[in-house]
């Protein structure tokens, strides 16, 4: 260690291959657009819009908590260092010996961090760290207002001394987010392993205690090993909760307690009782009832009464959801990163999914597999196209469907969300791997085709498929005479009473139900019915999907991106999923799919045979996606990991191609997205940023306090069990 100017240094770790770690200075930042939305919102909704916004967004930082021992730490670094004016900052680190181009990676990585809600990237999962040399971001740090002044020297001092080493290490645990000896994950405390997990699962399963708004804390090790389920509340009080408390389960100690975030999660229920007043009707007055209860009390079955009113709540003008929602960045599959959005309904292109809905039972029943293996009855969900005023979280998707509680989804519906404003955020540049001869179709029809992709996904995708289970009376919801289509034997094999989807398929859940919907999308996208709801038609609609299966096809080899071969990993559900894809395209033959290498080998091109894809292509995706639903449907997920593991091995062929996937990589864009502010008039106003590292870092400086007291008090309170020995 060295010590300059009051603050300690230490040394990068650095590793061989540093680029992959970087963010570049052209990182693409995009806004998102919501100003016409906006104008069109009485001041009932805004006021609605601006309280659950700032809920959201309260909420937020406990994906901070979630995601690195060192996420909260770098968030409040970056509050305190970026309050004043950058110019200024930029100024004074200048007088330090800091170069313009320093400076500017010092925000692209602050930027980047705010765009992914910590130093992991929320699409990846793998750790990035500043460009700029550490003595260097010392310096920027010293000559912020809060240091030079006094005024926080003191906190910005004990933040450094607990930041600096974790900021910029890339040894190889911490590179990725994982468990055990794979990467790193504060859903669990870094002694926890896949063996831990597994464990304790059963444990909450015989107690049917839902996993996703809990965290696992070990302790200990051996025969003095015992274990702590954090449950998610704002109240540490558990009088008259059912399931907190300590057991024994199998010899071992485990103790169930309340609290976790608490409080954050105040101040995310304060926000939400704030906006019950502007709710436009009962059935959101209720949802938020129940929002707040669960949030206060840590009650998973409020949350889902949240749900059944949200699905009751149709064609709403200000469209909400928040909670623990996403398990995909879960190494174990089964606990919910915590989100919020705000979005404003687009009536037009809302009108086009209503005409999907309509169509659905007709197009579920061109889906390959026999009806007993579908829905008993379809539940026409409402399907709005959004235009996001808020999205709190460490990404932000193009489509959603929700809820992912299987109970309420099988039995009482869901909704379908696309967000239009996320789809139309682009940046203009050649796309990688796609032939010249495709370039310009492919970069005029690839919004076009990935609306409709969306659109198919969330609602045909999620929305299908039967779950096969008995229910707690011992009757089944299936006739047990029925005939597995893969074995043509009889069903063998469903849910029990306290078994989830998540439960059953643990680790790959989340990618092999990716994988599942974005079939449904490619296998139905060639129906001209469809196409014709989109607004494609004759030629057009060929086009259309043309683009669509290249477009999938080019993303299942950018996957490889997100392929750790020092741990025979996958990082990212969605990318894991569109590489088993085009496998199995690949594995059609009869010249459907090919890659082509450049005599360099330094370039590849994709090469679809389009007058294929609705004879070859289209069996051998409906081949593999019966296989994906009746494994899911009868819970087999011995059968259903182990053919999902063979698509998604990448042999030594892939792993070369990997190398110049590797060589055009390009960082994935961020998101600006605007504040709203409520005046002293009671009136609410939207404050938009430009589409810069350095606004987007001002809107989170403008959002926050400078100091969060909130959040810093909860990273302390676990500070020592989450330090990584």
């Amino acid at each position: 260690r060295r010590v300059h100017g009051g603050l300690r240094i230490f040394p990068s770790l650095v590793c061989a291959s540093m680029d992959q770690y970087l963010i570049p200075v052209d990182l693409p930042v995009c806004r998102l657009e919501c100003r016409a939305a906006w104008d069109n919102l009485t001041e009932q909704e805004r006021l609605y819009a601006h309280y659950m916004s700032l809920a959201a967004w309260e909420g937020s930082k406990i994906v901070l908590v979630q995601t690195s021992y060192e996420s909260p730490l770098i968030f409040s670094l970056l509050q305190l260092v970026c309050a004043g004016d950058l110019t200024e900052l930029e100024a004074a680190a200048a007088a330090r010996g800091v170069s313009s181009e320093e400076f500017q990676q010092f925000m692209v990585f602050a930027a980047a961090f705010h765009g992914n809600c910590g130093n992991y990237k929320s699409f990846g999962d793998t750790k990035f760290v500043p460009a700029l040399p550490v003595e260097k971001f010392r310096s920027i740090v010293e000559s912020c207002v809060g240091f030079t002044s006094g005024q926080h020297q003191a906190l910005i001092n004990k933040i450094w001394e607990d930041v600096a080493e974790p900021l910029y290490s890339l040894s190889p645990r911490v590179r990725q987010l994982g468990l055990g000896s794979d990467g790193v994950s504060t859903y669990y405390t870094p002694n926890c392993t896949q063996e831990d997990a597994k464990f304790v699962q059963g444990f909450m399963d015989e107690q049917k205690l839902p996993g996703y708004n809990t965290r696992l804390f070990k302790y200990g090790s051996g025969e003095s090993t015992r274990y702590e389920v954090r449950i998610a509340s704002a109240s540490k009080e558990a009088e008259g909760l059912q399931g907190t408390g300590k057991f024994t389960y199998k010899g071992v100690e485990i103790t169930v307690i309340r609290g976790d975030y608490a409080p954050i999660l105040a101040k995310v229920s304060a926000a939400l009782s704030a906006a019950i007043p502007y709710a436009a009707n009962e059935t959101q007055k209720q949802m938020l009832q129940k929002y707040v209860e669960s949030f206060n009390s840590g009650s998973i079955t409020a949350h889902k009464d949240s749900q059944r009113f949200w699905i009751q709540d149709k064609g709403p003008v200000v469209e909400t959801n928040i909670g623990f929602i996403e398990t995909y960045r879960d190494p174990f599959g089964v606990r919910g990163e915590f989100e919020g959005f705000v979005a404003v309904v687009n009536k037009v292109m809302t009108a086009k999914f209503g005409t999907l809905v309509s169509a659905a039972e007709r197009l579920l029943s061109l889906l390959p597999w026999p009806k007993e293996f579908e829905k008993d009855r379809f539940l026409q969900p409402d399907f709005t196209s959004l235009e996001v005023l808020t999205f709190a979280g460490s990404g932000i998707p193009a489509g959603i469907n929700i809820p992912n509680y299987d109970e309420i989804r099988q039995t009482e519906g869901f909704k379908n969300v696309s967000l239009g404003n996320v789809l139309a955020a682009r940046v203009n540049e050649k796309i990688s791997f796609i032939r010249d001869e495709d370039q310009e179709m492919f970069q005029a029809l690839m919004p076009e085709s990935f609306e409709v992709q969306v659109g198919l996904h969330e609602l045909l995708g999620h929305g299908s498929g039967k779950l096969l289970s008995r229910k707690e009376n011992g009757e089944f919801n299936f006739d047990r005479n029925l005939i597995h289509p893969i074995t043509n034997q009889l069903v063998h094999s469903w849910y029990e009473p306290g078994e989830t989807w998540e439960s059953k398929f643990t680790t790959i859940a989340p990618t092999y139900e990716e994988c599942r919907a974005e079939c449904v999308g490619i296998y139905l996208c060639t129906d001209r019915d469809v196409l014709e709801i989109f607004g494609h038609t004759g030629e057009n609609a060929g086009d259309i999907f043309y683009i669509n299966w290249l477009l999938m096809a080019r993303a299942g080899l950018l996957a490889l991106e997100f392929y750790t071969p020092e741990t025979r990993q996958w990082r990212q559900a969605h990318m894991q999923a569109r590489f088993a894809i085009l496998q199995v395209m690949l594995e059609a033959g009869n010249g459907l799919v090919r890659i082509d290498e450049s005599e360099d080998g330094k370039d590849l091109k994709i090469v679809l045979d389009r007058s294929k894809i609705e004879s070859i292509g289209r069996e051998a995706v409906g081949a593999f996606l019966q296989k994906l639903n009746v494994y899911k449907a009868t819970g087999d997920s011995t059968s259903g990991r182990e053919m999902y593991d063979r698509y998604t091995s990448v042999n030594e062929k892939f792993l070369a191609l990997r190398e110049v996937v590797l060589l055009h990589k390009r960082p994935r864009k961020v998101f600006v997205q605007a504040n709203t502010v409520l005046e002293n008039n009671g009136q609410v106003n939207l404050v938009e940023y430009e589409p810069t590292a350095n606004d987007l870092v001002k809107s989170f400086t403008a959002r926050f306090p400078v100091v969060d007291e909130d959040l810093m008090s909860v990273w302390a309170s676990e500070k020592e069990l989450q330090r990584m020995q």
